[in-house]
């Protein structure tokens, strides 16, 4: 590739992006990392003057002065500048400090290239038609970065003061919290009702379930009123009334987005959605997938003539599209990406166990989008009496695979007994089976991101964090099944902004801010305006909440035994990283003991040494697992709960998997029935 310059700089965010880029370029480009933000608000300040149009005290962290220093060098040195930072609203900004603290466009000029995919041709092309900043994307990522410190830094301080220390309010981070909240109210709340199915066994095995009685959908609520229906409907003479036949085809999904890439990840291969987007930053920035922070299902035409290409090769042109398949993108979408897809289809990767899992998930989702539809043939039987009761049966059977050749997806086959209309049918068996409503699931990570992209609060790429700080400031814990329950903290910090802060919390006003944010990203609107409209009415609301607002601590709650130094009881108190125990004698006595590791034990004896107790324990970072008393001599860890049985086919302990208990050995399939 040739350069118009024997000395150009190319700057990005990434070493790992800047080596990837600079071996497709050669020695006539630099390519240099900024190692992501340049400049930031300051962390000892609230940084910002609303005073003065909300102008921002942007400071360089000290970790980034060095390599700032070294940027600056290069630059002085170089003839032409690209600044290729990311194509979205946060590499937009990243480009943008860039130019304020090495003075391009004044001292020097630059030029600014985009590319959604690290691939020789994609870099040759934006080199060759370069644009400028935009500083509509810029303002829309100053934005929301003012927004989020101004509630951040105003409104924690208040949670400090009224219910305990080190506790934090977020714009997009309490909502997600009160989703959460909220959805545990309505656990506690439920209240199951009673109903019962019917399932009528006829001859030539033909299964089918009640549907009419007399004409009627039953509502049938006890086992008295099963047993009045079945005495109704036993004793009667039954034909095929209907039988319908059809083909079904069930199409592919669209390829993912940031936001289905972390659903998908989560359901599929059980990574929590950062750790999702780091092993996609890491595919990205080597080269092997488009940019993954991206809300577009568009592809581009090279992708889908690959693709086409690669699927009539593999499998055969009877899964080969005639045209391609196009997704209609919503309406939000950001920027002109496109969706994440590989970027070699025809590739084989020597990848890391993590890495090479994700990968092979985009990779299946793009060509299985490009592939023809499953093929089912559905039928549908009713059998009816002169009375007008009638039972009703389905079934399907898969005619052609289509992409669940690549991608399989949940279905059940279930073949229907060829009958005829006004056929006699003999009524063998009435099976009753009693059911209870139940409610909503608690929230895992894919539903919550679901849900926050549903209700479009935040964008798919704050999901992670979001996710992350809530755990982090022990407002929510995931259970045995990975789903969140709020803690004590997390419904009283909840509680009191619903309470004096509705707005904060509230999902449509979060909506309708990221609206706003848009609007500012298409040049539609004022930042500053934005900022002033949130800003007088919130400090005005915060002054007078100070006042108005009692304190409310958490109480510390008896925690059963008494202290080994004093004898006096122990309670259990809270801090940001979760509950401990200590001396109710403080400040005379200052005993602590760590909760995890003396309340929360299995009475199961460690597989490993054979002589300490499996516990309960947590990480720095929140997670419970399962460890052996006698670590760091014994490391045994186990993210699943033992059972203490053993496998009667390895001898390794037992394990519960959700509703299953499975031998806690990998390499071995038993499950417990």
């Amino acid at each position: 590739m040739k350069s118009k310059s024997n000395n150009s700089v190319i700057i990005v965010e990434s070493p790992t992006k800047a080596k990837t880029i600079g071996a497709f370029l050669g020695n006539k480009y630099k390519v240099l990392s900024s190692y992501g933000h340049v400049r930031d608000l300051p962390k000892s300040s609230l940084g910002i003057d609303p005073e003065n149009d909300f102008k921002i005290k942007y400071v360089i962290p000290t970790k980034a002065r060095k390599n700032v220093n070294l940027l600056k060098k290069e630059v002085a040195k170089a003839d032409s500048v690209y600044l290729a930072t990311d194509p979205d609203r946060e590499g937009e900004a990243i480009a943008w400090h860039l130019t304020e603290i090495l003075n391009l466009g004044k001292d020097k000029d630059y030029e600014r290239i985009t590319f959604h995919e690290i691939t020789e041709n994609a870099i040759e092309q934006a080199i060759k038609k370069p644009g400028r900043l935009d500083v509509n994307l810029v303002n829309a990522q100053q934005a929301r970065r003012v927004l989020d410190r101004i509630v951040g830094y105003k409104l924690s301080p208040l949670l400090w003061k009224k219910i305990a220390r080190r506790l934090s309010a977020g714009r997009v981070q309490s909502v997600a919290l009160r989703l959460i909240v909220e959805r545990e109210r309505e656990i506690q709340n439920f209240k199951p009702e009673e109903y019962w199915s019917i399932t009528g066994l006829f001859d030539k095995n033909l299964e089918a379930e009640l549907a009419k009685i007399k004409g009627k959908k039953p509502e049938i609520k006890s086992e008295k009123e099963a047993k009045e229906a079945i005495d109704e409907l036993r004793d009667k003479k039954y034909e095929v009334q209907k039988v319908e036949k059809k083909t079904i085809k069930r199409t592919p999904l669209p390829p993912f987005t940031t936001s289905t890439l972390q659903q998908e990840a989560s359901k599929r291969l059980g990574f929590p959605s950062s750790l999702t987007m780091r092993v996609a930053q890491e595919l990205y920035e080597n080269g092997h997938i488009t940019y993954h922070r991206t809300d577009s299902l568009n592809l581009s035409g090279q992708a889908l003539a690959s693709a086409k290409n690669f699927i009539e090769k593999q499998f055969g042109r009877d899964y080969a599209l005639d045209n391609p398949r196009k997704f209609k993108t919503k309406k939000r979408a950001q920027e002109a990406h496109e969706a994440i897809r590989p970027t070699n289809v025809g590739s084989e990767l020597n990848l890391e166990a993590r890495q090479a899992k994700l990968y092979k998930l985009i990779w299946t989702r793009f060509v299985a989008c490009q592939m023809k539809e499953a093929v089912f043939d559905s039928a549908k039987v009713t059998v009816s009496s002169k009375e007008k009761d009638s039972f009703e049966a389905t079934g399907s059977l898969m005619k052609f695979d289509g992409f669940l050749k690549i991608y399989p997806m949940k279905f059940e086959e279930k073949e229907i007994p060829e009958l005829k209309e006004g056929e006699d049918l003999e009524l063998k068996e009435l099976k009753p089976f009693q059911h209870f409503t139940k409610p909503k699931a608690r929230f895992n990570e894919a539903s919550l991101i679901k849900e926050l992209e549903n209700n479009e609060i935040g964008r798919p790429s704050t999901y992670a964090p979001i996710i992350f700080t809530i755990q982090k400031r022990n407002y929510v814990q995931k259970n045995q099944e990975k789903r969140f329950e709020p803690t004590e903290t997390g419904f009283a910090v909840n509680d009191l902004l619903t309470e004096h802060f509705p707005e904060i919390v509230d999902i449509k006003f979060t909506a309708e801010m990221e609206k706003d944010l848009d609007e500012i990203a298409d040049g539609k609107r004022s930042w500053v305006e934005l900022m002033k409209s949130f800003y007088t009415p919130f400090e005005k609301k915060l002054e007078q909440k100070y006042l108005e607002v009692e304190k409310k601590p958490l109480p510390p709650k008896p925690a059963g035994k008494d202290c080994p130094k004093c004898g006096k009881p122990l309670l259990v108190k809270r801090s940001r990283f979760g509950e401990f125990l200590a001396c109710s004698g403080f400040p005379a006595c200052r005993h602590t003991e760590s909760l995890e590791q003396k309340n929360q034990k299995t009475g199961i004896v460690c597989p490993q040494c054979e002589q300490g107790e499996v516990i309960m324990r947590r990480t720095k970072k929140g997670r419970m697992f399962f460890g052996c008393s006698n670590w760091p001599q014994c490391d045994f860890a186990s993210w699943d709960r033992p059972t203490g049985e053993r496998c009667p086919q390895c001898n390794s302990l037992l394990v519960e998997k959700g509703k299953k208990i499975k031998c806690g050995n990998k390499s071995c399939d038993f499950v417990k029935k």
